[in-house]
Formats: C-alpha cells, structure tokens, sequence
C-alpha cells in the first residue's frame, strides 16, 4: 500500500484539504477527455475516501484533548482548594498554640 498513514494510525493530525484541480481549456473542449479516464482519478478518489475515514478520528481526536484539558485545569482548581483549606486549618491550629502558650505564660 503506497498511502502513509492507516485508519489506526493516521500520519497527521487530521484530513487535510486537497487543492482543487482546474481542468484546461483546451482539455475541456475535446470530449474523449473524462475525468473518469483520468490516471489520477483513482487515487484521488482513494486519498478522499481515506480522508473521509480520517475524520472521525480526527474529531475523537480533538474532543479527548479537550476532555483532558478540562480535566487539568479542574485538577488545578482543585489544588487551589485543597491549599487554601490547608492554609486556613494551619493558620487555626497556630492561633490555638499562640493562645495555648499565652495561657502557659501568663499562669
């Protein structure tokens, strides 16, 4: 198979456009000419269909990386909350041991 890539394991990201191909004058005017009879009509066709195939993947693609860049900064979101709950829980227990060491002085 002279393709690059499979449906498994494609070798891009994604389908990319193919430019369009402009028929000449001259060429359109004879009328044995066909697209069909075309050498590079086959593999065109075949490039196309393997583009279409692609597209799923491509999307599934594009929708994982968005899940797992939500799921970061998610994951961020709660670190932050973990962190300031520490904070605040640390910053508790050093006003107990401040009052607990004034009481200790004082008596």
């Amino acid at each position: 198979m002279s393709t690059t890539g499979t449906i498994d394991r494609p070798a891009t990201h994604g389908p990319r456009p193919r430019p369009s191909r402009k028929a000449e004058p001259a060429m359109a005017l004879r009328s044995d000419n066909h697209a069909s009879t075309h050498p590079d009509t086959t593999s065109s066709r075949q490039n196309r269909t393997r583009d279409m195939q692609l597209i799923p993947e491509a999307m599934a693609r594009a929708h994982m990386h968005e899940r797992m860049r939500e799921a970061d900064s998610e994951r961020v979101g709660r670190r932050m909350v973990m962190a300031r709950r520490m904070q605040r829980r640390a910053e508790r227990a050093s006003m107990r041991a401040r009052r607990a060491l004034a009481l200790a002085v004082m008596q």
